[in-house]
């Protein structure tokens, strides 16, 4: 086997390397090096960007990122089934509706028991 049956791969891994590493390079040599307040700031989260890392968080983010999670697999499924709608006829028709009968029923649930008020 000859050399030139590895030029692909060579050509491959530098690329890798100079894709993964090359903007944090750019990043070192061209970006700004002070650090700003407001970038520093707490935003989305609700807190303090560089306190202590063994902080508790309030369950609730971890209430909202699951239901999030829930919801948006719901959509990843009903996507596939209406593509495919006119095949599995019927049948697929109920089992889909089922489906969303339990997430409808897990929903309200969710609802009546105050998990998604925000106080």
């Amino acid at each position: 086997m000859s050399l030139e049956s590895y030029l692909p791969v060579l050509l491959f891994i530098l690329v890798g390397i100079a894709v993964g590493v090359g903007p944090m390079v750019l990043g070192k040599l061209i970006g700004p090096h002070r650090p700003d307040s407001e970038k520093l700031s707490p935003y989305e989260c609700g807190f303090e960007a560089f306190e202590d890392s063994r902080m508790q968080f309030d369950v609730r983010y971890y209430l909202v990122a699951i239901l999030f999670i829930l919801f948006d697999l719901e959509i990843a499924f009903l996507f596939p089934w209406a593509v495919v709608l006119q095949d599995i006829g019927f049948f697929g028709f109920m089992a889909m509706m089922i489906f969303l009968a339990i997430l409808v029923l897990g929903f309200i649930y969710e609802w009546m028991k105050g998990a998604l008020d925000w106080e």
